[in-house]
């Protein structure tokens, strides 16, 4: 199957620190692939180095084939960040509005993409409150709506699920899988270890390092464990090994 992202002996500090040690991965084509570990671990720097947002320290990325940073693979591509990126002063319409027309969005298209987008987190009838009236939860939403505008072929989502409700979280997910079997690689970061198991495939992190990489039910049955949770603590302590 063909790879559409691949990260290749990424090592990246900040500082002093090193944050990344040596990672790689491949990612296939139209998989919905889960990067799973705690805060501080390295998802969301690896997220940003496949968005050309970082530049690693070395190695190489590659997006759909091309390396990257590269702003003609950018413009195809859906990001949304942890911390949410919006006009706090504009109302979420607007800022819909801006984000379209950024990525050459106009006229009844960007309508149209705004309503498909807004209707499938649930912010239909919110678009006229300002994002400072957003609750935390509202702005996560609105982050998402924004980073599928552009109808990408790659969707990065940085823990994008946090503060949202069950039922909603639900809708997300099955169109997460629409779109994946449309073709779009998607790539969600997150520490919740039941969408970890949502996921096709899953890479667990830990202190700038992957310790096990698979589908779910390969990496718990890798661990000997009943859960994904036990595998990680499983693999945290150094059980098993890197390899396939």
């Amino acid at each position: 199957m063909e790879n559409c992202i691949r990260l290749d002996n990424i090592n990246k500090s900040f500082g002093k620190k090193q944050v990344l040690f040596d990672v790689s991965l491949k990612i296939p084509k139209g998989c919905i692939f889960g990067l799973l570990g705690p805060s501080g671990c390295g998802k969301t720097t690896s997220v940003k180095i496949m968005a050309g947002i970082l530049k690693q320290d070395s190695g190489s990325a590659y997006i759909m084939g091309g390396l990257m940073p590269d702003l003609s693979l950018m413009a195809q591509m859906g990001y949304m960040a942890q911390s949410a990126a919006l006009y706090p002063t504009l109302s979420a319409y607007e800022n819909l509005k801006f984000f379209g027309s950024v990525y050459g969005f106009k006229g009844h298209v960007l309508v149209e993409r705004i309503d498909k987008v807004t209707d499938l987190v649930g912010l239909t009838h919110e678009l006229k409150k300002t994002v400072s009236a957003y609750s935390e939860g509202m702005k996560q939403r609105l982050s998402l709506a924004i980073a599928l505008l552009p109808d990408p072929k790659v969707l990065l989502l940085d823990e994008p699920t946090v503060g949202i409700d069950p039922v909603l979280r639900k809708s997300i997910w099955k169109e997460l899988y629409y779109l994946s079997d449309q073709g779009v690689t998607i790539l969600v970061t997150t520490h919740v270890m039941d969408e970890a198991g949502k996921c096709h495939r899953l890479a667990m992190m830990r202190e700038g390092v992957f310790l096990a990489e698979g589908t779910p039910s390969e990496i718990i049955e890798k661990s000997g464990a009943k859960t994904i949770e036990d595998a990680f603590i499983y693999f945290g302590r150094g059980g098993g090994s890197d390899e396939d």
